[in-house]
């Protein structure tokens, strides 16, 4: 049935009923007023018909009275640790950005919340609970134990993990498949003609720095290389942090011709060790990052990296959210995807071998030594 062409009441400043729903979409009452409340018993494709309706029409529920009949407020949660590394990335307002226009077209809103340590998360996530302003929560930056999922388990709250972790049950995620980026890195340097490949892995408190370790591995025996043990570092998580990782692979014997990092601000330290010594990257260094952060972007060369759509994974986590928040189970609501490689300027054929490599780096901390007063 086509939705009748009416005039709304919004436009003559009176509040848009659902009765007025009803008359343009042909539909009762209690059809829409149900569709509008999430019911299980109305289709996906009726829901979405009335909630398209409201939007144009400018409907607006009663926030108070539809919490009371439905117990939902039709809000998704978000509590930011603002402590961790990457709290403040530039491509945080795409995924905010995201979720909140996913979350408008269902009629939802975003509620964010910021704290400045895991304990103060904890007790922020249950003000949120106890005080009704989110049926859900998406997670992001998951650890292979984490608190904040036995808190919502053991209340019974909807959550949607950005990321995945070390127990699944009762877990629903979207995920980057960070791994295979990985993977596909070390095999991209081994065709380029590098053995000797480095490693600087995230925090291992992290889900992800498990998986991407898992993925550097594969990629080394898929290559047919060995994973050297004092080619892999991990912790590594800011530009300092990088560059003093860098500064110590560089001066082992036998030194790495490239680095493989898992996220793109250790990349961005390597490029300050490989100035210091002297290094061309892309030529006496390769370097391979991931998260296509702009800085990374910004430097040049621009850095080789795997990069997410943030905007696409908070719409799909919101979406996935609100399934859960309508019944829909956990284990049928975990999806996946692959990041992009951008290519940069850091990544090629190496100049020479690890033990050239190591013998520039000595002539030039001798030419630095030479300079030196």
């Amino acid at each position: 049935m086509k939705t009748k062409p009416v005039e709304t009441r919004a436009g003559r400043g009176d509040r848009v009923r659902i009765s007025d729903l009803a008359e343009a979409l042909g539909l009762t009452k209690g059809t829409v007023s149900r569709a509008l409340n999430d019911y299980p018993d109305i289709s996906e494709a009726t829901r979405r018909r009335v909630a398209g309706a409201a939007q144009r029409m400018g409907y607006r529920p009663l926030a108070t009275a539809q919490a009371i009949r439905t117990g939902r407020v039709r809000a998704v949660g978000l509590v930011m640790q603002l402590e961790q590394h990457d709290s403040q990335r530039p491509f945080l307002a795409d995924f905010l950005r995201g979720i909140s226009t996913a979350a408008g077209s269902e009629g939802w809103t975003l509620t964010v919340a910021t704290a400045q340590s895991e304990a103060e998360g904890l007790e922020t996530f249950r003000r949120i609970v106890a005080d009704r302003k989110a049926d859900g929560f998406i997670l992001p930056r998951t650890k292979v134990r984490d608190p904040r999922i036995d808190l919502l388990r053991d209340r019974r709250v909807p959550f949607v993990l950005y990321g995945r972790t070390g127990n699944p049950e009762g877990c629903a995620w979207f995920d980057i498949l960070g791994e295979d980026a990985m993977s596909e890195a070390v095999i991209r340097l081994a065709d380029h003609g590098h053995r000797r490949i480095a490693f600087l892995n995230g925090a291992t408190r992290f889900n992800y720095s498990a998986l991407r370790a898992r993925g550097f591995r594969d990629g080394m025996a898929a290559a047919g290389l060995v994973a050297d043990p004092d080619l892999m570092l991990s912790g590594v998580v800011s530009v300092d942090e990088g560059e003093a990782a860098a500064r110590r692979l560089l001066a082992l014997p036998e030194p790495p011709t490239a680095i493989l990092c898992a996220l793109d601000t250790a990349a961005l330290g390597v490029y300050r060790a490989a100035a210091a010594l002297g290094l061309d990257l892309g030529r006496d260094l390769s370097l391979i990052g991931y998260d296509g952060i702009p800085e990374a972007a910004a430097v040049t060369p621009t850095l080789t990296s795997f990069e997410v759509d943030q905007a696409e994974a908070g719409a799909r986590l919101a979406r996935l959210l609100i399934e859960r928040c309508r019944g829909a189970s956990a284990e049928d609501l975990r999806e996946t995807a692959h990041a992009r490689l951008r290519i940069g300027g850091t990544d090629g054929p190496p100049a020479q071998d690890s033990a050239g490599l190591a013998a520039k780096i000595t002539q030039k901390r001798n030419e630095t030594r030479g300079r030196q007063p």
